[in-house]
């Protein structure tokens, strides 16, 4: 057996290399045909164009789940597809907040994609640091699980009794006050340029970060709050790292596609949140039933979960059918 061959067979946090270095191939070529080919030049997206490149992205993200399925068994499949859904569902609110971003600070949409592709780099940094810290406290500590199942039933509890028309005050955001009495801001875009060389106050040139970097610093700590209540919430379907990171990165994908689309139609999905949070409920509840009645079986996760999010979207567009028919 060659040193090679030993490579890609070895055990990473579970899984063979081999599937490890596939999975970010795919993730690479995935962005690059985004940039390279599909974004090399700045223009403003339209809904046909975000909903086929989403199309795109959601198509190999499913096709990963049969091939993980065919790698790792049918219960890792169903796993993912459990996490692919609940990442997508729960990242709806993201969606949300990246419109309210944008709009506070007049990132135009052309420009708007370039801020969400680096931040997909960012994603994929960030969420393998939690997921892999998050392995590690279940590896260390296996009570660990009992606290992410008390943590989602506090979330899920809390969604349930939040109001639909919550909207972030960016104006008086700590971060975003701290952020613009520490770092030199522009007062206007440079076109897509996120660092440019101003004179100070005397005279020297100096390094300015312009809206369009501030726009995604503000994105990604936002990612990281929304991966406190999907990191715990995937770990509570499996601990296998794998399943747990590649099924995030893929929804994230997707949904970052998406936006362009969804944007504009966020309030036809206004009683989503409450289907998650039901759906945080059931999963943070799932931990505690396995002492009682051992482990549930993937399938009924899976069909708990898809079920849970396909009655708040249907109720979500009922609810809202006259707002959709004024509009």
């Amino acid at each position: 057996m060659t040193a090679l061959h030993s490579f890609l067979l070895a055990d990473f946090l579970g899984t063979a290399t081999w599937l490890w270095l596939t999975f970010f191939a795919v993730v690479i070529a995935l962005l690059a045909f985004d940039l390279g080919v599909l974004h090399r030049d700045a223009h403003e997206i339209g809904i046909r164009e975000s909903l086929l490149l989403s199309a795109g992205y959601i198509s190999v993200g499913l096709l990963f789940a049969l091939w993980v399925w065919g790698q790792k068994g049918g219960d890792a499949g169903m796993d993912y597809l459990t996490g692919f859904l609940i990442e997508k569902s729960l990242s709806m609110d993201n969606v949300f907040l990246m419109a309210v971003i944008f709009n506070f600070l007049g990132i135009p949409r052309r420009y708007q994609h370039k801020v969400l592709f680096w931040g997909i780099l960012g994603v994929i940094v960030l969420r393998a640091a939690m997921i892999g810290l998050g392995a590690a406290l279940i590896h260390q500590f296996s009570g660990i699980l009992y606290v992410f199942g008390v943590f989602l039933l506090l979330t899920g509890v809390r969604m349930l009794f939040a109001r639909l028309d919550e909207t972030p005050d960016l104006e008086n955001n700590l971060l975003v006050r701290f952020l613009r009495s520490h770092l030199r801001i522009t007062e206007r875009l440079h076109e897509q340029r996120f660092f440019v060389r101003r004179p100070d106050t005397s005279g020297r040139p100096v390094l300015w970060i312009t809206p369009l970097l501030l726009a995604l610093i503000l994105i990604e700590c936002a990612d990281v709050v929304f991966a406190v209540d999907s990191v715990p919430a995937i770990f509570a379907i499996t601990q296998d790292p794998f399943i747990v990171y590649t099924s995030n990165i893929f929804a994230i994908l997707g949904l970052r596609a998406l936006y362009f689309a969804l944007a504009a139609l966020i309030h036809r999905f206004a009683y989503l949140k409450y289907a998650l949070a039901l759906v945080l409920v059931f999963i943070g509840g799932k931990i505690f039933l396995v002492g009682i009645i051992g482990k549930l079986p993937a399938a009924l996760s899976l069909g708990v979960t898809l079920s849970l999010l396909v009655g708040g979207v249907l109720v979500s567009l009922w609810k809202t059918r006259d707002r959709a028919a004024g509009g």
